[in-house]
Parts: C-alpha cells; sequence; structure tokens
C-alpha cells in the first residue's frame, strides 16, 4: 500500500470523524453537496424542515418521517441504531441475512414485506411509508415490479439511497460514505444524538484497526465470487475501500478496462493463478455456501499463496453492501484475519 495514500486517508478519516461530531453546519455534508435549513429558530422537530442532497435529488422533510421502511436488513440495522424503531412500517429481505443480535429483538414486531428479494410496488406501498431507505437504486427498479422512486412520491413517500449505492457512486464508494448516510438520517429522523454517537463510535474502531496494523508489511489480496461454474473478482467500488481500510493490498485495479463499467467482473481462474494474492477474500450468506467456496478454492487454486497458508476469509455478504455499520465489521474481521499477531 501506498505510504502516502494511507496517510491521506486516515487524515480524511479523521476529518470524518472530527465533522460528523459538529453541531449546527456539518463539513462533511457540506463536502457532500448536502445541507440542513431549519424554517424557524425554534428547535421544535414538528417545525424542522430538513434538505438532504441524495442521488443528485433534493430531498426536502418538512415533517419528521413517521412510516419509514426498510429494503434490507442492512439498513433496517442502521435505523434501529439511529433509534427509529419505532417508526418503522415495514422491513424487506430478511432471509437474506440475519440483524446482528443486540438490535434483531428491536425489530421483532416489524412487519415483514418481502422475505428474500425487494418488495413489490403493492407490498411497500400497502404500509403507507413517508419515507424508503434502501443500499442502492436497483430495489427500487419499475421494470422489476418495485415501487420507483417516482411512484412512492407520487404516494407520500421520499426514498433514500445509500450515499455509496447510487448509480454513479457504486464503483467508487467507501467506507467513508457511511458516515454520509449516519449524518443525513440522524438530520431526517432528528436523531443528531444518536447519529454522532454511532458516527463516533464507527471512526474509533476503524482508528482502532489502523493502529494495530501500522507496523505491519501489507498482504496481496483478492476479492472473489463464485456462483455454480462462474467465477469472478471484485475490483473496485465500497469492498475495494474495505480491503483496503484493512490494509490489504488489492491485486485488482479499480481501473482496469474490466471493472470500467462495473465494480465486479467475471473472470478466469489464470488471473488468480497469475497474481498469487496472500489472501482471498469472499462474501458468503451461510455456512453451507462458505464451505462450497472453501472446496472450490482449495480444489482450483492448491498453489496459490492464499491457499498453501490457509489464508481464506469469508465475511457476510450483508457487511459489503453500502450503507451499513457491517462495513466496520468487515474491515476489522478481514485486518484480523490478515494481521492476527496484531490484534
Amino acid at each position: 500500500m501506498n505510504t502516502l495514500n494511507y496517510a491521506q486517508r486516515s487524515a480524511r478519516r479523521r476529518l470524518l470523524a472530527s465533522a460528523s461530531l459538529m453541531t449546527g453546519a456539518s463539513l462533511l455534508l457540506a463536502g457532500c453537496g448536502t445541507g440542513v435549513s431549519a424554517s424557524d429558530t425554534d428547535a421544535d422537530a414538528a417545525t424542522e424542515t430538513v434538505t438532504i442532497t441524495n442521488c443528485g435529488r433534493e430531498l426536502v422533510f418538512e415533517q419528521t418521517p413517521k412510516s419509514v421502511v426498510s429494503l434490507m436488513p442492512s439498513q433496517t440495522d442502521l435505523l434501529l441504531r439511529l433509534g427509529a424503531q419505532d417508526r418503522l412500517a415495514g422491513q424487506a429481505q430478511v432471509d437474506t441475512s440475519d440483524l446482528p443480535e443486540d438490535v434483531a429483538e428491536l425489530a421483532a414486531d416489524v412487519p415483514v414485506i418481502s422475505t428474500d428479494a425487494p418488495p413489490a410496488r403493492e407490498e411497500t406501498l400497502a404500509v403507507s411509508p413517508d419515507l424508503v431507505v434502501s443500499p442502492t437504486e436497483y430495489e427500487f427498479t419499475a421494470e422489476q415490479g418495485y415501487a420507483s422512486i417516482e411512484q412512492l412520491a407520487e404516494n407520500g413517500a421520499q426514498a433514500y439511497v445509500s450515499t455509496g449505492g447510487c448509480s454513479d457512486r457504486r464503483s467508487s464508494a467507501e467506507v467513508a460514505d457511511l458516515f454520509v448516510d449516519i449524518e443525513n438520517l440522524g438530520k431526517i429522523l432528528q436523531a443528531s444524538d444518536e447519529a454522532e454517537a454511532l458516527a463516533a463510535d464507527a471512526q474509533k474502531r476503524l482508528d482502532a484497526v489502523e493502529k494495530a496494523i501500522a507496523d505491519e508489511d501489507r498482504l496481496t489480496v483478492a476479492e472473489v465470487w463464485v456462483d455454480g461454474n462462474l467465477f469472478g473478482a471484485i475490483g473496485a467500488g465500497i469492498e475495494y475501500d474495505i480491503i483496503r481500510e484493512a490494509g490489504g493490498e488489492n491485486v485488482f485495479d479499480p481501473d482496469a478496462p474490466e471493472f470500467a463499467d462495473f465494480f465486479s467482473a467475471e473472470i478466469n481462474p489464470e488471473e488468480i493463478i497469475s497474481r498469487n494474492p496472500d489472501a482471498i477474500v469472499f462474501g458468503t450468506t451461510n455456512n453451507t455456501k462458505r464451505e462450497q467456496v472453501l472446496k472450490y478454492l482449495r480444489a482450483t487454486f492448491p498453489d496459490v499463496t492464499a491457499v498453501k497458508e490457509d489464508r481464506l476469509i469469508s465475511v457476510p455478504h450483508s457487511d459489503f453492501y453500502p450503507g451499513t455499520v457491517g462495513n466496520i465489521d468487515a474491515v476489522e474481521a478481514i485486518a484480523a484475519e490478515l494481521y492476527p499477531s496484531a490484534f
């Protein structure tokens, strides 16, 4: 890893941390084209108007949302940590990943509107949301039968997409985008105290990883996926930045042609053999899938350093979604596997 770039990222994170703890004007939001305005000097939540820029759209909240729908467990987790459990009118895709144990009980009574795919338009609109929160813009694809952003607006609801999941940001997303989402949703939900505490804790955890691995010689890492007979690599986006934050040097480059249009690409296994990474990272949805991928990697790459030294690192797939506290979990987990003696 380039030392100067690593130091620059560290300085940026410290700036983000201090910005997230400020009251009044926020440097973090200003840097992302986001602002907050009040209709009067009163701090009354019922009269404060919040204006947020999200995926190039201006969202104006004249009232605090009272009926919120989360389209992914990763976003449900974030909303619960911001104290929004009493406002959740629906949670979706609940079978794709489990909520962390420390917040799962808070969602026990939240209506489930879909299990393993985004909810159909009718399912979302049936709970009369005024705010719908999603990890990416895909969950608002009308052609798939989902409620589009325009259809939600026609029914009195606004859509918030995680900063790293905006279509023009997905391939360049960073872990730091999570701080934007925490700040934005904290403002929208009138939960600034919870947002400040959550951002401070996330930054503390990132700083702890950085300090622990500061003197470690960097290991090379490939992040891959296996889907039946298909094999691919992830070389850009939030996944790439998680590897960097964990102290790994990704063997794939975001500027490479195969990642020009998308953060992931199907590749020939020979690419992994020729690059010979010290570690291989992959996302999994359950233990059965994890064992299948491990079996494939060991059989396909027996002479690659990552396999020979048994440095095959699985991470819950949901921890790679944009706009989730799981991004921090992934950084910690990968760093601990890469540099166990540092922790």
